[in-house]
């Protein structure tokens, strides 16, 4: 019998881990993002007509989403028992009880444990996001929600672009600085995939406007968000491919005000895992009212012309 095929390790998951417990101190002042992606994902676990009496957050960091549910009222009735999970033991400790280190690619969670599973700006770090879907809908009790957001789509392009020019120009090769990210139909695909029932994804898309791309780097390490890529090179970056990878963003992406945008994509993911009281979509040909009905508009068959001679 055949070996199964290497499993390819795209991220450094360790070092991500070292990333996140450097960033763990100062990180409220970089969070930006995550709270805006938690305060998106309470909105809408608030619009939906159920409570959750078990609930997990996933790559927690510092509990943006307990903190994101707080502030907006939302009271143990909604969300009763939540476990804040994190990677990074440091990030944990400032996170609310009950915590779990835990690492995404390996849920320590019992089958149809839970109620609901949420992720704010984490799962894009994952080197098997279908494995990981699947584990997160198994430890979903029937008609338990999921919901995440993680970067996806054009996320920091500008600096992707602006890299790999300049270390073509300087150095003669490239080597992988920027990680890749799915694009919102692979993440609807994924849902689908992993046995998600209804599965739905959207983006947020965020452009936030730095002095410079220094600022830009400076924000993703406080953030623990730079180069984990298993492949990526050891040495530091020259800084004559730096100065000029700065030079290449400011003259292609550089605003009338000398500032320079840097594109975020953030992804909200959602599915239910199935159940048999829940929505199906109908047949082909079982609708009971036609749609030119609703319309007012006149229906014609394959191959006839509309009469326009009154």
């Amino acid at each position: 019998m055949p070996a199964p095929p290497p499993r390819i390790e795209l991220f450094d998951r360790s070092a991500l881990r070292r990333r996140r417990d450097r960033a763990a101190k100062g990180f409220s002042e970089f969070d930006f993002l995550v709270r805006r992606a938690a305060d998106d994902l309470i909105g809408r676990i608030a619009a939906a007509n159920r409570n959750f009496d078990i609930a997990a957050d996933l790559g927690c960091h510092r509990g943006a989403l307990a903190s994101a549910a707080e502030e907006a009222g939302i009271g143990r009735d909604k969300i009763g028992f939540l476990v804040s999970a994190d990677i990074s033991l440091p990030m944990l400790r400032h996170a609310p009880q009950p915590r779990l280190v835990a690492d995404e690619e390996m849920l320590p969670f019992a089958h149809e444990s839970l109620n609901l599973v949420t992720s704010v700006l984490s799962l894009h770090s994952v080197n098997d996001l279908p494995g990981a879907l699947v584990q997160i809908r198994r430890a979903l009790k029937p008609d338990g929600l999921f919901m995440a957001a993680l970067f996806g789509g054009e996320t920091l392009t500008e600096l992707r672009q602006s890299l790999a020019e300049a270390e073509i120009e300087i150095e003669g090769g490239l080597s992988p600085r920027v990680a890749p990210f799915a694009d919102l139909r692979d993440i609807g695909a994924l849902l689908q995939r992993a046995g998600f029932a209804l599965p739905v994804a959207d983006t947020d898309r965020v452009t936030v406007r730095y002095r410079d791309p220094f600022r830009l780097m400076a924000d993703l390490r406080g953030m623990g968000e730079t180069n984990v890529m298993t492949e990526r090179r050891r040495t530091p970056l020259k800084r004559a491919t730096l100065m000029r990878a700065v030079e290449i963003y400011r003259e292609r992406f550089g605003l009338p005000d000398g500032r320079v945008p840097a594109t975020f994509d953030i992804v909200i993911a959602t599915g239910w895992a199935p159940h048999e009281g829940q929505q199906k979509p109908l047949r082909p040909g079982s609708a009971e009212a036609r749609l030119a009905d609703a319309l007012g508009t006149v229906e014609y068959g394959s191959g006839e012309k509309p009469d326009n001679s009154g």
